[in-house]
């Protein structure tokens, strides 16, 4: 399998805010490498904890609080927001040009982007990561993703990854 990365847009400040997703992909490929090192298999935390993180990042976009996670952080019953709400709380503008976004659909119960670009892909290959660490540590980092979703009474769903080879990642978000 071979990994195809490759940005289009490379202005100044897209540059400098994909620096910023590298440098979190670089935390987490640490850890990772820093547990498997210590005989800690990161696997046994690591998507829990990432996933927790999501839902933190997605019920303070909710709510605007910063109140303490702990699990489970969604509640049963929990109503969440619109997939439109979503998009407009953690989709900014500056995001489309940093993984090169492309917007398919969007309603209260659907939302549908193709990122065509991955910084933290680009911050594992830097790293000398094997396509198969890079698909792992991709599926880990994307628990955040699909904890923010939960958070918002919603599932992600992801077909295609650029960590696999696709060249797109297919994001699909479905209200439950």
């Amino acid at each position: 399998m071979s990994i195809k990365n490759t940005p289009k847009k490379k202005g100044f400040l897209v540059r400098n805010l994909r620096n910023f997703f590298e440098h979190r992909a670089l935390w987490l490929y640490f850890l990772y490498d820093e547990a498997r090192k210590s005989g800690v298999k990161p696997e046994s935390y690591t998507p829990a904890a990432i996933r927790r993180c999501g839902v933190y990042h997605g019920m303070r976009a909710l709510t605007g609080t910063d109140a303490a996670v702990q699990p489970p952080a969604v509640k049963e019953g929990h109503k969440g927001g619109s997939c439109r709400l979503l998009r407009k709380k953690l989709f900014p503008s500056a995001g489309k040009a940093i993984f090169e976004m492309k917007f398919l659909e969007l309603d209260d119960d659907n939302f549908s982007v193709d990122f065509h670009y991955c910084p933290l892909v680009t911050a594992w290959q830097k790293q000398g990561c094997a396509d198969e660490e890079i698909d792992r540590l991709c599926d880990w980092a994307m628990e955040g993703d699909r904890g923010i979703a939960e958070a918002f009474g919603c599932k992600l769903e992801l077909n295609k990854t650029i960590a696999k080879g696709d060249g797109v990642c297919e994001i699909r978000i479905k209200r439950k």
